[in-house]
């Protein structure tokens, strides 16, 4: 899953050369009376994984006419594969073509990927009205929905409860517990701003900032996100509430230590920090200037080949996938959130505490960067840089203004 702190996996010599079969190929075929053959490539390979399996064995008890079966292999195969694959009409039928969800758009400029018209409600439907918007903007284009969410991780506040013993409930607080626990080799807030998921557009989101309007224009220079950016720049450079420069597996490992007070993370974490001894906490992200809460969210899209012989079937199997009573076993099997808003109330889930945080974050989630053109190099050459820049100088407004101008370039902003 992509909302893990790796983000590059090298692929071993035998994934490089992972056969290619023809879309829909397998039984069911040219006629015969076997069961119609569905086969999905996803890079599902942290703990999550387990329960993404479980979707695909309970939908084929479910469905004996149709056969899925599910390859795992690292992002870097897929994305090399499978752009190829599917333009020549080889590969899975369905795929999570990346761990990111700015990757469908390349698919749907070759005309790789098809629509999803198996809308609506009822089990046998993929219900958009059940998904959080910002998912169903993020895989629609030109009016078409080409992908569904995989999943979606939120981010939440973890604390340590021997340094930090009540988790803040607003911004204001969170910065004022960040000094105060910034004591005897101890970090009130670490914060990570390379190879790892973004937690620092979080805290922007929660002053009013933002990075990228929907215009695409930078609007990171803005009075909002300038404000935004400077209290915990602040904190950072003067106070040291965090070392800089941390890579997101670096952070983890401070917090694990038992070293930092606060971290903003995902569910994947949980497990192992418990594991090593942390009294821990985990708490919605505290209210920003609005009194409202906001946070990100991470998801993987799951799409399906413009190719593939079984369309309905296909289409079948993502109504499967999204579907109340899938995401529900998924989440109390795996701690991770359901891609759904209508089960953030579920008693299951809130009797749950850590997946009930989580799941409970879903309907106030965004995306980073959603449908930014160059999204990726938005963030690896003019994002990250900044926050590197601003934390050791502190010159927030003359960083930000630097940013702007490359952003648009990316972008392709003419402003």
């Amino acid at each position: 899953m992509r909302n893990k702190r790796v983000f590059a996996v090298l692929a071993s010599a035998a994934a490089a050369g992972l056969l290619l079969s023809a879309c829909g190929s397998g039984g069911g075929d040219s006629g015969s009376s076997g069961p119609v053959s569905l086969t999905v490539w996803t890079g599902f390979t942290g703990g999550d994984r387990p329960g993404y399996e479980q979707i695909v064995k309970d939908f084929n008890a479910a469905h004996p006419d149709i056969k899925v079966t599910m390859t795992v292999q690292p992002w870097d195969t897929i994305t090399q594969k499978l752009p190829s694959a599917w333009l020549t009409g080889q590969g899975p039928d369905i795929a999570a073509p990346s761990s990111d969800p700015n990757a469908i758009a390349q698919y749907v400029k070759t005309n790789s990927v098809l629509p999803i018209t198996a809308t609506g409600t009822g089990d046998d439907k993929v219900n958009v009205d059940q998904f959080a918007p910002a998912l169903v903007k993020e895989f629609t284009y030109n009016g078409k929905l080409y992908a569904v969410p995989a999943n979606y991780a939120t981010l939440s506040l973890y604390y340590n409860k021997k340094l930090l013993p009540t988790a803040p409930t607003t911004v204001a607080q969170m910065q004022q517990d960040a000094a105060t626990a910034t004591t005897g080799g101890k970090y009130g807030l670490v914060l990570a701003d390379n190879n790892t998921i973004q937690m620092w557009p979080v805290l922007q989101w929660l002053g009013g900032g933002d990075i990228v309007g929907t215009d695409n224009c930078s609007t990171i220079s803005s009075a909002e996100s300038v404000a935004s950016l400077q209290p915990w720049v602040d904190l950072v450079k003067n106070k040291k509430i965090s070392p800089v420069g941390l890579t997101g597996a670096e952070a983890d490992s401070i917090f694990s230590a038992g070293k930092a007070a606060m971290e903003i993370n995902g569910p994947w974490a949980a497990p192992g920090y418990k594991s090593a001894g942390i009294d821990l906490g985990i708490a919605t992200i505290p209210a920003g200037a609005n009194g409202q809460s906001v946070t990100l969210g991470s998801t993987a899209p799951l799409a399906i080949s413009a190719k593939t012989k079984h369309a309905a079937q296909a289409q079948e199997f993502l109504a499967y996938w999204t579907s109340k009573a899938a995401q529900l076993k998924f989440s109390t099997t795996t701690g991770f959130p359901p891609l759904r808003t209508d089960l953030a109330d579920d008693a299951t889930l809130k009797a749950d505490p850590t997946v009930s945080v989580f799941a409970g974050q879903v309907p106030n989630a965004k995306l980073y960067l959603p449908q930014v053109p160059n999204a990726t190099k938005v963030d690896s050459d003019a994002y990250v840089p900044l926050i590197q820049k601003i934390t050791r100088d502190g010159d927030v407004a003359g960083g930000t203004a630097a940013a702007d101008k490359q952003i648009n370039q990316l972008t392709g902003c003419n402003k």
